[in-house]
């Protein structure tokens, strides 16, 4: 949270997340869906790197699952959702 809040005090037109939410606690995941939707109604570009479907469905408007270099699925989060056999060959554990 610190280092996100340190990039923004230099007013970015693009900030890059990898891995936001994890470690952390789930009522600071909550704060920082809330605080990620506060920058997209600012303008922000953001671009997050997550594993967490749940937290990434929460924020995302597009998707891309990569594996090993390649994007194997690219599309809206509606597209995404009504893509099951996507879900299924990529991210099922």
């Amino acid at each position: 949270m610190l280092a996100i809040a340190r990039t923004l005090m230099g007013n970015p037109s693009l900030l890059l997340l990898d891995e936001p939410s994890e470690g952390l606690a789930p009522r600071i995941v909550e704060q920082l869906i809330a605080a990620i939707h506060e920058m997209k109604a600012l303008g922000l570009g953001l671009l997050v790197a997550e594993q967490n479907l749940a937290f990434a469905r929460l924020v995302a408007s597009r998707v891309y699952v990569i594996e090993k270099g390649a994007v194997r699925f690219c599309g809206t989060t509606p597209e995404f959702d009504a893509a099951p056999e996507v879900r299924d060959a990529y991210l099922a554990l």
